[in-house]
């Protein structure tokens, strides 16, 4: 069996082969499941609880169930154990079945060794397709009588809920059947959150800008945005900087026990409880396992008091552990955002398709008119991340970088400049800052768009376009090797890939090894920006985040342990495994604390073409506590002669995810006198980094 597989350094998918079971080899590749969210899931103590007693309540005679998206068999051993096929030899021939449907294969191999592990292997049914691929008659002998399944992500719709529920009720259930869950609701509240209006777009924080730079010009604001959509945010995290300007509010209700529609559309009327700017909705889900409604599960945030009667909040203890799997969703308000006062109604239109939810304000006569975004993007537009978005509008960011490209041209009379990455600012702002340049942009993720953006601001930024020339990678040597052709003087990135928004800091060398490929036609003085990279780790307190990420061992009953190593588990693990490297917004992962100084570990010098790196440093604790791990990132130097001149992605850093290296097991640290080494070493063959520690 085939996996695709991004490669960091070129950007490319690789075919990497999964080991069929009977091989004898390790079955599927760590790095396949390791970033996935089944690991933080099965740790969800609060999940699994709530599942089994509605699957221990529902089920309550020998029956066919039916478990769509089935993952590790969690929910399919559970069903079987209601119907006390766990205590037969064989089930075949009884009356109750269970049937496990998983389309994603390194999970159905992981799923058959757990199935084993706890003698269940003879008991389920397991089939590698999509639901919608079964077939009564063919897949399944007859139809199920109860469907238990958990396709659920922070938006609540955006794993392909609805058509799965669809063509089960369809093709795959009985009338009226039992249903874990039974209901889902999704909530909403009005809130006001500079934070999160940085993140929504560039029109209104450039216009207060006075670099002369304009991504998004007068008239264009939709050229360069965000993509109208719930982003998904752990939003305690900005808890502090929330203002609440509305109580919560119900926006839809999906019910699983029926064929769901495929869209609908409501008007909410919301009364503000305060004045203000609604720059976001912060939405959140409650799930109902069982049909009398008592046992209950939710990603409510945590300033929302738990909802109704008492037994509705009993069963909600514990609901503010901190969990990545699922988090709140963000819907940015359009503009400037939408001016409130205490007491007024707000409209707000509703709709969902099969796989998400949309919103639009609605015109009142004491609001601004507001425009709204259909569910697919022009051609024409750029989407950015929030976080690329919130960076772009950044004034010391941007004060940085111009800076630094203009003591990179001051000297050169007609620069050739080469722009690796896919920077749209850095495009813009070497043709704006200096009127004899040539740029010549790569943009290896963004193409033609790219080329597309360039010429419709080149108006607004003082530039010509007979001045920019897209050339891609792979003719760039052969064109500039031409007798007629200059060398490439200048070389700059942030580094920044699009569409690379979930990589580890180090995939962002890929602009190094382009460098590395195109040495023969530069300069003999070109001028290479960043000059260098630090690559910079702190050891740090991260127990939400190691409770999320730590080996699996019973849950409800159920022998998980043989998952560990495939999900890339940190605790208790052998001598010869560690836990892989993972990217996380360090900032939004519950409870953190730097327990050392910063250390530089090793440095990248890009002057050079790339090369094995190693390095080494004695990290000193500063505070006693717990150490869970080591938090690594890069800081970019983007000018050698200005030690000013640094970008940083370190863990106070909003703009960025870093590096998370949990250890095997936590340490208690005292301040001090405690220290450890920590060793780095760089392969340019394959991107990859590996860190030993030792603790003294």
């Amino acid at each position: 069996m085939f996996q695709l597989k991004l490669n960091p350094l070129t950007g490319d998918s690789e075919w990497v082969v999964i080991e069929e079971e009977d091989s004898g080899k390790q079955t599927t590749p760590k790095a396949l499941l390791a970033t996935t969210s089944y690991l933080d899931m099965l740790n969800d103590t609060r999940r699994n609880r709530a599942f089994r007693l509605a699957i221990d309540k529902t089920i309550t005679k020998p029956c066919h169930v039916l478990d769509i998206g089935a993952g590790t068999g969690l929910l399919s051993m559970m069903a079987a154990r209601a119907m006390g096929l766990a205590d037969l030899e064989d089930s075949v021939g009884s009356e109750g079945m269970v049937t496990a449907c998983e389309s994603y294969l390194p999970m159905v191999k992981l799923m058959r060794k757990v199935l084993r592990a706890n003698g269940m292997d003879r008991k389920i049914r397991v089939i590698n397709k999509r639901s919608d691929e079964l077939e009564v008659g063919t897949d399944i002998p007859f139809r199920a009588d109860v469907l238990v399944s958990e396709i659920l992500d922070s938006e609540l719709l955006g794993e392909g809920l609805i058509p799965s529920l669809q063509h089960a009720h369809e093709k795959l259930l009985v009338e009226n059947p039992k249903t874990v869950p039974y209901r889902a609701t999704i909530y909403g509240q009005l809130v006001e959150c500079s934070y999160l209006w940085e993140k929504h777009g560039l029109t209104n924080r450039e216009a207060k800008l006075s670099d002369g730079i304009h991504l998004v010009p007068i008239g264009m604001a939709d050229i360069l945005c965000v993509k109208q959509q719930q982003f998904a945010m752990h939003c305690n995290s900005v808890e502090e900087e929330i203002k609440l300007l509305s109580e919560p509010f119900k926006i839809f209700d999906f019910d699983f026990w029926r064929r769901p529609e495929s869209s609908r559309e409501t008007e909410l009327h919301i009364k503000a409880s305060n004045d203000g700017t609604i720059h976001a909705i912060i939405s959140w889900w409650i799930l109902q396992l069982d049909k009398e409604g008592t046992i209950f599960y939710s990603t409510i945030p945590k300033w929302i008091e738990c909802p109704v009667t008492k037994e509705i909040q009993l069963s909600f203890l514990g609901s503010q552990n901190w969990c990545d799997h699922w988090k709140q969703s963000v819907w940015f308000a359009p503009g400037t955002g939408v001016s409130v006062l205490r007491d007024q109604e707000v409209k707000l239109h509703a709709v969902h398709a099969e796989t998400r939810i949309a919103y639009k304000f609605m015109t009142s006569p004491h609001m601004k008119d507001v425009k709204h975004h259909d569910f697919d993007a022009r051609d024409s537009q750029i989407l950015l991340s929030p976080e690329r978005c919130a960076l772009y509008g950044d004034s010391s960011w941007r004060c940085l970088m111009l800076n630094a490209i203009r003591r990179a041209m001051q000297h050169r009379v007609f620069p050739l400049c080469l722009v690796a990455d896919d920077s749209i600012f850095l495009a813009v702002a070497v043709a704006h800052l200096s009127k004899n340049s040539n740029v010549i942009p790569l943009f290896p993720g963004l193409g033609k768009r790219g080329s597309q953006f360039l010429q419709a601001v080149a108006k607004a930024n003082g530039y010509t376009m007979d001045r920019i020339e897209i050339i891609k990678k792979k003719d760039l040597q052969l064109t500039l090797h031409e007798p007629c052709q200059r060398k490439v003087d200048l070389i700059v990135a942030e580094p920044f890939y699009y569409g690379n928004d979930s990589v580890l800091p180090w995939n962002n060398l890929r602009f190094w090894q382009d460098r590395t490929l195109l040495d023969s036609i530069l300069s003999t003085d070109v001028l290479i920006m960043p000059c260098r990279g630090l690559l910079k780790a702190c050891a740090m307190y991260l127990p939400d985040l190691w409770q999320s990420r730590c080996c699996l061992q019973k849950i409800e009953g159920f022998d998980h342990s043989t998952a560990n190593s495939v999900l890339g588990a940190c605790g208790d693990l052998p001598a010869s495994e560690e836990s892989p490297f993972l990217p996380f917004f360090v900032w939004q992962c519950g409870e953190v604390k730097t327990l050392s100084e910063i250390v530089t570990i090793l440095e990248f010098d890009f002057s050079k073409p790339m090369s094995p790196c190693s390095g080494k440093a004695q990290v000193r604790f500063r505070e006693a506590g717990i150490c869970h791990g080591f938090v690594v990132w890069i800081d970019w130097v983007m000018d050698a002669e200005d030690n000013a001149s640094i970008i940083s992605t370190g863990p106070d850093e909003r703009h960025w995810k870093q590096a998370v290296k949990l250890l095997r097991k936590p340490v208690e640290v005292n301040g001090g006198d405690f220290s450890t080494e920590i060793k780095a070493f760089f392969d340019p063959t394959d991107g990859d980094l590996t860190i030993q520690h030792v603790f003294s």
